[in-house]
């Protein structure tokens, strides 16, 4: 693995384990301790998404003011060199 895709693997396990316990918590929404593991995921989460973002490029399309098109400045997914190589 890639340390890219190593890095994604991290975001996309705290941001599943953030939805699940989002859904638990529909239906205990008096679970402090759910809650606060929740809160603790979403915290680990923001500074590997700004890693990922600073490395690789947004996850997200996002407007910022000062360029509200800056996502869409390359590398596309299919243009990262080290990608060239994985056959689909």
């Amino acid at each position: 693995m890639t340390e890219r895709e190593i890095l994604l693997k991290k975001i996309s396990t705290y941001q599943f384990a953030v939805f699940d316990l989002q859904l638990f918590l529909d239906t205990h929404p008096n679970d402090k301790k759910t809650l606060e593991k929740m809160y603790e995921y979403k915290n680990a989460v923001k500074p590997l998404i700004k890693e990922y973002e600073e490395k690789y490029g947004p996850l997200t399309k996002s407007m910022t003011s000062s360029n509200n098109w800056s996502w869409i400045m390359g590398p596309w997914p299919w243009e990262n060199e080290e990608d060239n190589d994985v056959c689909l």
